[in-house]
């Protein structure tokens, strides 16, 4: 058996290369370990334009947030199924001066086409705490990243593509031109194992640097706003009556537990802009794949090209992926060249094998 690509993991990394591939007519074989750990199986799963208490527009947002939007409603009408749920964020204002400063944000030409106007401050005033209004960021929304994953999974299940178990370098048997793996001849080997790769001989050397986050999952009788909310936390409304909310961030104590000092923090923030009670029902932890430039690592091996890795997307994972699995794909079957700030050889002087 040959394949063109063996793609060695299956969160929302994985999941999206896989079908970048498949679409441009190549064979790609699936694997993933269901007992490893995911950050995507934790994941609120939110893609939103403008971040951080500043407002700042995500890195390169002008090319990744149509070409999301479209690439997650394809898959979508493709497959005649729904994950993909577009929608604004409400950011209330804290003060006078955030509002000053936010209404002058939005008349800047940069950051005009993600802001929504009028918003209807009242629509959100009976559950949220925004007496001096809010701003409303478009092109927003979450994808519903269990569901997802466990559509990708079905549709390679399908194809009898797709292989439950575990990638080990020792059993690659790895040549300059291909790759051989339990009797199987592919052209590309792809780790997209998040976190896990830190753990990879061939890829330990890269600048990784993960984040825990943990995300509560709450009740809230009638509560029946449809956007999302962030004001330092998020309330994401799952469906009528049950809310997410996170998220933390910690670059210590990297494990997948949560903790009581977690959850008392996003309470208290979330009981500052909600008005109304909510009971917590689930509490989740997970790593991010971060790196300490803040950009993603994608390409191959610097002196072994049969085998690459797309990764490092970090906490902007869902928005990330679809424009950058469509550059290294571009890249492994046109040879166009990679974006610089995401191309692994921006890290190669950091490679022990030089």
């Amino acid at each position: 058996m040959a394949v063109d690509f063996l793609i060695v993991g299956q969160g929302v990394a994985g999941s999206v290369l896989a079908w970048t591939l498949d679409q441009r007519g190549c064979t790609v074989l699936l694997v993933d370990a269901p007992t490893l750990p995911s950050a995507s199986a934790v994941a609120a799963g939110l893609v939103n334009p403008l971040t951080g208490r500043k407002l700042v527009r995500t890195w390169k947002a002008d090319e990744l947030f149509p070409f999301l939007h479209q690439f997650y409603s394809n898959i979508e009408q493709q497959l005649g199924v729904t994950f993909f749920h577009p929608k604004h964020i409400y950011r209330p204002f804290r003060s006078v001066s955030e509002q000053m400063d936010y209404s002058a944000l939005a008349a800047d030409p940069d950051t005009q086409p993600y802001i929504y106007k009028p918003v209807d401050d009242q629509a959100y005033s009976s559950f949220i705490n925004n007496p001096l209004g809010g701003l409303e960021v478009t092109q927003a929304g979450w994808v519903d990243l269990t569901e997802f994953v466990r559509i990708v999974k079905g549709y390679f299940v399908r194809k009898n593509q797709f292989f439950e178990g575990t990638v080990s370098v020792n059993d690659l048997t790895i040549n300059d031109r291909s790759v051989k793996w339990q009797g199987v001849d592919i052209n590309k080997v792809i780790f997209c194992d998040g976190v896990q790769s830190r753990e990879n001989p061939l890829f330990d050397w890269l600048p990784y640097n993960p984040v825990k986050g943990q995300i509560l999952t709450a009740v809230v009788d009638n509560y029946s706003i449809k956007n999302i909310v962030n004001q330092g936390v998020f309330i994401l409304p799952v469906r009528p009556g049950l809310i997410r909310i996170g998220a933390t961030y910690s670059w210590h104590d990297l494990d997948w537990q949560t903790t009581e000092d977690g959850r008392a923090f996003l309470e208290t923030k979330v009981a500052a802009i909600l008005k109304t009670p909510f009971q917590i029902v689930n509490q989740q932890a997970g790593i991010r794949p971060s790196t300490k430039d803040r950009r993603p690592i994608i390409g191959l091996h610097p002196t072994k090209p049969a085998v690459g890795i797309f990764g490092g997307l970090g906490t902007k994972g869902v928005s990330l992926a679809p424009y950058l699995a469509e550059q290294f794909a571009r890249y492994l079957l046109d040879g166009e060249d990679l974006e610089p700030e995401a191309n692994i050889s921006r890290c190669i002087s950091l490679y022990h094998g030089s």
